[in-house]
């Protein structure tokens, strides 16, 4: 999979890219994030990449000129199965979201900054728009790289072990069960004993109602409509 991403301030992006998990998937080879400065499509000495908005109004409009020359240069490069806006007003990106996109081969996304871009991108270039949460960033980055993180770690070979991210919250509907590790006590507090049992079945068991429990306590709207109520 390949992912570019353009960007007005990159530097917002060099972390998380350049540690964990999705360094090592670049590493392998499974999977590549590229960032672009907007502002090395922009014109002029200043290089513009916002201007007022038409009617006033407080707050910048990201141009459409240098986002179009940006994004058509991408394009000489590749086919983009999605060309994604993160904006608070998209579509909130969820597991089932994220499974989708991780089987596609080329994304681009544009992160949104001021008062958001020029509508006329949105209308003649964006197939997708993406919301993280009922909230306002300052920028699309943050936004854009917890996305990129969620599609690339559900790539095959990127965790190493791939069952994994089959097992994570959402991934079934559930929050995932609680989980222990060495000491099997501390502090007076063990670990449950089915647990340490080795019996394959009962451990399935318990996870299962495990998670179906923590889900009624702390997410019940994940419950409806799947007969776990």
């Amino acid at each position: 999979m390949h992912i570019d991403i353009i960007s007005v301030v990159p530097g917002l992006l060099e972390g998380p890219f350049s540690h964990s998990i999705l360094k090592r998937a670049e590493e392998k080879g499974i999977a590549s994030v590229r960032v672009h400065n907007l502002r090395d499509y922009a014109t002029g000495n200043q290089k513009q990449v916002d201007d007022y908005a038409f009617g006033g109004g407080a707050g910048m409009v990201m141009m459409i000129e240098p986002i179009a020359r940006c994004i058509e240069t991408l394009q000489k490069e590749r086919t983009y199965d999605e060309i994604i806006y993160m904006t608070p007003d998209g579509d909130t990106f969820d597991q089932s979201m994220a499974n989708g996109l991780s089987q596609v081969d080329n994304l681009l996304i544009l992160c949104g900054h001021y008062k958001g871009v020029d509508q006329r991108v949105r209308d003649l270039f964006i197939t997708k728009e993406i919301s993280i949460g009922d909230f306002v960033l300052s920028g699309g980055e943050l936004a854009a790289a917890v996305v990129a993180d969620a599609i690339i770690r559900l790539i095959p070979g990127v965790l190493n072990d791939e069952t994994s991210a089959l097992t994570d919250s959402f991934q079934d509907g559930l929050l995932a069960p609680p989980v222990y590790t060495r000491p099997a006590e501390f502090q007076g507090v063990g670990v449950p004993e089915v647990l340490l049992s080795g019996h394959e079945a009962k451990i399935s068991e318990w996870r299962f109602e495990a998670s179906v429990r923590r889900t009624r306590e702390k997410r019940p709207d994940l419950l409806k409509g799947n007969g776990w109520e």
